[in-house]
């Protein structure tokens, strides 16, 4: 059978309002309306998708499960309008790659000039993204590769694991730590961490906080006020000390350092992609070793 994308969006709409009252008004349907589309899609499909409670309407697992994969079909019809339009002006296709803040803007060239011609690099444009916006721009079409650290895959995106990365330890310049040339990991103990994602939200958060809790002490974690901020930017003029990829030695113009981190620690490197849509130079960023 055909699925009709209209009455899909009605159902992600309820289930995100929690109410067909709040969800009609989003919609610019009558109640009455709404609920009967609504109807008539559950009796197509050959299940309940919502549960209608008076507290609330919420997602049966069936219908969780089919607002999945809802963004993933509104991605490869969008993906698939605009390949034909590219197609039809002889254009191009680009090759758009978003990354976290986890991901820096030179590691990010270093990766790009090792994998693409300069043919290639001439047709990629590269964006920096926070998790939750990457993973929708991937679900959409718009962009083509997510490059993060420790980010799961969710339902209808697929991850690789380009490689490792090691970790340093970036202090201002006038930190107690700073005429170090390395540090140990079990060091730190007792030092306030800065880090940009939440625990528990973050993925990376998560895999740099349980590398110390496995070096034996609990870390001082304090999340980052001004996100976006480069972590050897970010320690100048406070006392935390941050995890980073950058090379050890002067940093952001000598106002902070990297410090070896000892025993080495890795970070990895992640691509995120939706293997729903076509990309020909996609496919080769992703082949090439």
């Amino acid at each position: 059978m055909g699925i009709d994308l209209r009455k899909l969006d009605q159902l992600v709409a309820v289930a995100e309002e929690g109410s067909f009252t709040k969800a009609a008004s989003r919609l610019h349907l009558s109640q009455q309306a709404l609920s009967t589309s609504i109807r008539s899609f559950e009796r197509e499909v050959g299940v309940p998708l919502l549960a209608r409670d008076p507290g609330g309407v919420t997602a049966l697992p069936a219908g969780q499960a089919l607002i999945e994969d809802a963004r993933v079909l509104h991605g490869l019809v969008r993906a698939a309008l605009e390949r034909a339009r590219r197609i039809g002006r002889e254009e191009t296709e680009p090759l758009r790659i978003g990354h976290t803040p986890a991901v820096t803007g030179e590691e990010i060239a270093e990766l790009l000039r090792s994998r693409l011609s300069e043919q290639e690099l001439g047709n990629t444009e590269v964006f920096q993204r926070y998790p939750a916006q990457l993973l929708d721009e991937l679900y959409t079409g718009k962009l083509d590769i997510g490059l993060c650290r420790g980010m799961p895959p969710p339902q209808g995106i697929a991850r690789e694991t380009l490689g490792h990365d090691r970790l340093g330890v970036a202090v201002a310049a006038e930190h107690h730590l700073a005429g170090r040339e390395y540090v140990e990991l079990a060091e730190l103990a007792g030092e306030p961490i800065m880090g940009w994602g939440r625990p528990g939200n973050s993925g990376y958060t998560d895999f740099l906080l349980d590398q110390c809790r496995r070096a034996g002490f609990e870390p001082r974690y304090t999340r980052n006020p001004i996100q976006g901020t480069p972590p050897v930017t970010a320690v100048i003029g406070t006392g935390h000390v941050a995890f980073v990829t950058a090379p050890p030695g002067p940093a952001a113009g000598g106002k902070s350092r990297v410090l070896e981190l000892r025993p080495a620690l890795h970070a990895p490197l992640h691509a995120l992609w939706s293997p729903h849509i076509t990309n020909e130079l996609r496919d080769a960023f992703l082949l090439a070793r």
